[in-house]
């Protein structure tokens, strides 16, 4: 008789303890080797990019693609074809699945439509301009910030018939995209940096996926361990915060602070945190939150995309934020204007 060999899922997104859930040290090394692809592998204007006016990365369909690879996700699309007469609309739902184990990991939904600014007008000629029919056709008026003037673009309608392509093309890019951020929490590991976490936490990266840490005072064999030294008292330490504090901000560094206190109390040395809260007082001020993006910035960075894929995310960020009428208007006419240039 054959032995049935268990396929046990590869990799920190298929691996699960009895209990279903990821190991704590599994979700930190998962952390880890985000930021690391992030770092090696990925690069900027080309898998991610930063979009003046928001606080973190955003994914590009080539950066989900190398997620994809890196944790083996096999990708399949659902689509519900939700067209009428007059509009393009397309609903896809994208599935993420192990490619090792088959085990599926989580999906994303995505929808795209012709009735969506970008898509519904287009730049014309004066001849075809005045071969379209006055309902298919409009004068759309704007104000050019950069350049202070206004301005004025013939439009037509598009046929949406042209774009069925382009809208599920966009519809799958959208619902990938956010199956890839559900699937491997890229969302917060674009700005998670493992510095910022707790000590305790960075000390399970060395440490195998499951492994029981052993009883305070036994080194797992079930001798007791010598008590763990005596730090520099808390109430000294606190008195003096303030004269370290002073020193560090006239050029001292924290870590010769540190090193003084230490030789000073041989015996009785700073904790581990306890330097780490010297050190915070060498740290820059928290940046302010970002102010949101303005009209202006959004045009800007429309006309510096190099392709459609970023002309599209710098587009699908506008259409997030508050505007008005006419900055709304004008958005619209800029992205017409640079999609023209692109597919010229």
């Amino acid at each position: 008789m054959n032995a049935i060999v268990e396929m046990r899922p590869a990799g920190a997104l298929a691996s699960t303890q009895s209990s279903g859930r990821m190991a704590l040290a599994e979700i930190i090394q998962h952390i880890a080797l985000v930021q690391e692809v992030m770092h090696t592998v990925m690069k900027p204007d080309v898998h991610y990019g930063k979009i003046p006016g928001t606080d973190k990365p955003t994914l590009y369909k080539n950066g989900a693609e190398v997620l994809c690879m890196v944790f083996r996700i096999a990708q399949s699309y659902e689509v519900t074809d939700m067209s009428t007469a007059d509009v393009v609309r397309y609903r896809s739902v994208c599935t993420g699945t192990h490619q090792m184990s088959g085990l599926t990991l989580g999906s994303g939904m995505g929808e795209a439509s012709s009735g969506e600014a970008k898509y519904k007008w287009r730049k014309a000629y004066q001849s075809e301009f005045d071969a379209t029919p006055e309902a298919l056709r409009r004068q759309y008026k704007g104000y050019d910030k950069q350049r202070k003037k206004e301005f004025t673009v013939m439009q037509v309608r598009t046929e949406p018939a042209d774009l069925a392509n382009t809208i599920l093309k966009m519809a799958n890019k959208r619902a990938m995209l956010a199956m890839v951020l559900n699937v491997t929490a890229a969302s917060d590991c674009f700005t998670q940096d493992l510095e910022d976490m707790d000590e305790k936490l960075r000390e399970h990266l060395s440490r195998k996926a499951g492994q029981e840490e052993p009883a305070d005072g036994d080194d797992g064999a079930g001798q007791q361990q010598p008590a763990g030294p005596t730090y520099y008292a808390q109430d000294s330490f606190d008195a003096n915060l303030a004269i370290w504090k002073k020193v560090i901000a006239k050029g001292t560094k924290p870590d010769d602070v540190i090193a003084k206190v230490n030789a000073a109390n041989a015996k009785t040395p700073l904790s581990e945190e306890q330097k780490a809260v010297i050190r915070a007082l060498a740290a820059p001020a928290p940046a302010a939150a970002p102010a949101q993006l303005t009209s202006a910035q959004v045009m800007e960075q429309m006309r510096a995309a190099k392709d459609e894929d970023t002309l599209n995310t710098i587009m699908d960020l506008a259409n997030t934020l508050t505007r008005t009428d006419q900055e709304r208007a004008a958005e619209e006419s800029c992205y017409d204007q640079r999609l023209a240039e692109l597919r010229a």
